[in-house]
């Protein structure tokens, strides 16, 4: 559960910002991985997974591991809570799913707004070099420096 940013209350409507981003979405820069490509340490090492076999969703997952899986693994009660514990030999797929990042560079955007949205519907202005949206923005910092300035 993500927990909800702690933002200061902008005195002024969002129509006066911009939001500089610097992105690199999953769906186009980044593709799934094995364990082996990943290096993942539960393939290495084993892991275990512990399940609450009370609950509807703990059943669910128990009846998983132990019936579609495909996986190796032993089963220990544990002692408190009458929890299950899977112990999974090293060397098999996880459970997870992995992602490794792909050779993209990363989308450079300008948008006018802020978080709170876009009042005038503008499209965002999309930076092909680095360089362009580190000057843009330097630029941006300068005219609001030159407004404070001058009152």
């Amino acid at each position: 559960m993500e927990r909800p940013l702690n933002r200061i209350v902008p005195r002024l409507g969002p129509g006066n910002f911009k939001t500089y981003q610097i992105l690199a979405p999953k769906s186009t820069h980044f593709r799934k991985a094995t364990c082996e490509e990943f290096g993942c340490d539960a393939m290495a090492n084993g892991w275990k997974t512990v399940v609450d076999e009370t609950s509807e969703i703990g059943m669910a997952q128990a009846l998983y591991i132990r019936k579609h899986s495909g996986r190796k693994f032993r089963e220990d009660r544990g002692v408190v809570d009458n929890l299950t514990i899977f112990i999974f030999v090293a060397g098999q797929r996880c459970f997870r799913e992995h992602m490794l990042r792909l050779d993209r560079p990363e989308v450079f955007l300008v948008k006018d707004g802020d978080h709170r949205g876009n009042p005038r519907g503008t499209e965002p202005r999309r930076h092909v070099r680095a360089s362009d949206w580190v000057e843009d923005f330097a630029e941006h910092q300068d005219g609001i420096a030159q407004k404070i300035k001058e009152g």
